[in-house]
């Protein structure tokens, strides 16, 4: 895939910045909805704060080679909520998800190690592309059913908590920003094409907004898509605010700290970091195949390894919320035709920025799931499909690729989780598991003529 801008191109200062913050709503939405999920007093500002800081820090161990956006890691939810259980105070809870994600760095960084010296041909044997192409696709068709359910939901809910907007007034809105999406993506010059996501998503948020002001002028409560309550926080919320760094809090819990807390962090983060892990490479033998650009090789595994394992330490260390390298920006990448690495440092300076003005995250909070759910359908569409061209070089015609292929899209497509008390191993991991141990009982068997 021909990119417009390379990984080393400079995109003049202006268009920079609008490629910037298309990646950053890109990503946006799955950062900040990480520590709502989690709670505890958690703020998604300061997560949008540790994801800016992680991703400069990948940037800095890859030599500024791999155009990738780190953001908060949806794998490490059961591991963060461990970190609360048995009724600890906040304290001990925000030093415990600190701890875990230097458990969980350091697993990557021993692995690191190995491929350092051991190389990537291992990791090549292990996982050919009969393995890793399918397992890319799984990774997008298995967020489908957040973006279709996303596509169906508003803001607006009632003193129950259900949401009040009709689902087709939310298809609507979905289904304009992602035809906008699409129609800037193939129509559109240069500019227009570079930034279909934000034209899309303005376009979606308009429509919204104009349905939301009906409903409320007549009472018609299925049209009322966005919360307009927002909008006063923007006035009384002042324009910059601290975010509440997890460091700050954690301080209080060394008093409390004991050896059974550190294991049982150790339980709920290690085995996480290893299924990761897989999934890291998932990603990068993705991305590498939209840039043509191999990251195993340049600028090297370990060095990917190092830059996703260590930024998941600062990052947990400000946000609470360990990092991984985020699918939604390696879709971003794919339709804009944009691999600058200077776009993505942009964008980690800029939500390091925006983590200290109210009105942007405010803003960004404001965009309805189902403005988003139009975006991501595209996103992870572009995920499934980039595994599937990869699968194109592959011989469907030998039994011994279509059972691997086969079994890693069923498993992984029909969500096959495996639990192991507080440790989940997750429906992609498990396919991409069974689809090497596939591989390796029949890579051997004779070519069918």
């Amino acid at each position: 895939m021909k990119m417009i801008y390379g990984v080393k191109d400079k995109p003049a200062f202006g268009q920079m910045i609008v490629f910037a913050i298309q990646q950053l709503l890109a990503i946006m939405a799955a950062t900040l909805v990480v520590p709502i999920i989690i709670g505890n007093g958690m703020q998604p500002s300061a997560a949008l704060f540790g994801a800016g800081v992680g991703t400069l820090v990948y940037a800095l161990f890859t030599k500024f080679n791999s155009p990738v956006f780190l953001g908060s890691s949806f794998a490490f939810i059961g591991s963060m909520f461990a970190a609360f259980a048995g009724g600890v105070s906040m304290a001990l809870g925000y030093l415990g998800l600190i701890i875990g994600a230097i458990f969980a760095g350091l697993v990557y960084v021993v692995i690191a190690i190995i491929v350092k010296f051991a190389g990537v041909k291992w990791i090549n044997t292990l996982m050919p592309t009969v393995v890793i192409g399918p397992t890319v696709s799984i990774i997008g068709l298995s967020l489908a059913g957040n973006a279709v359910g996303d596509l169906q939901t508003g803001e607006v809910a009632n003193a129950e908590g259900a949401i009040v907007a009709s689902p087709y007034a939310c298809i609507v809105v979905g289904l304009v920003t992602l035809a906008v999406t699409m129609l800037c993506s193939v129509y559109g010059k240069k500019m227009a094409r570079l930034i279909p996501f934000i034209i899309g998503i303005c376009a979606g948020y308009v429509v919204a907004l104009c349905m939301t002001l009906i409903g409320t002028a007549a009472g018609i409560d299925a049209l009322k898509v966005i919360r307009l309550e927002y909008f006063s926080e923007l006035i009384s919320g002042g324009i910059f605010t601290l975010p509440d760094f997890t460091f700050l809090t954690a301080f209080g819990g060394f008093s409390e700290l004991t050896g059974t807390y550190i294991a049982t962090i150790a339980v709920a983060y290690v085995p996480v970091a290893f299924v990761v892990f897989a999934e890291h490479i998932a990603d990068h033998k993705n991305l590498s195949s939209i840039i043509e650009q191999d990251l195993l090789e340049n600028p090297g595994l370990h060095r990917t390894l190092l830059g996703d394992g260590v930024g998941s330490m600062v990052g947990a260390f400000f946000g609470g919320c360990p990092n991984t390298t985020y699918g939604e920006s390696v879709g971003c990448v794919a339709i804009t035709k944009n691999a600058s690495v200077v776009t993505i440092i942009t964008a980690a300076v800029l939500s390091i920025i925006i983590s200290f003005i109210n009105p942007f995250v405010v803003i960004v909070d404001s965009i309805p799931p189902c403005v988003m759910g139009g975006v991501c359908i595209a996103l992870y569409g572009f995920i499934a499909v980039s595994g599937l061209k990869m699968i194109q070089k592959v011989d469907l015609e030998q039994n011994k690729n279509l059972f691997v292929v086969s079994i890693i899209l069923i498993a992984g497509i029909g969500g096959l989780t495996l639990n192991f008390g507080a440790v989940t191993i997750t429906n992609i991991a498990t396919a991409l598991i069974l689809g090497i141990l596939t591989n390796l009982m029949l890579k051997n068997a004779k070519e069918q003529e």
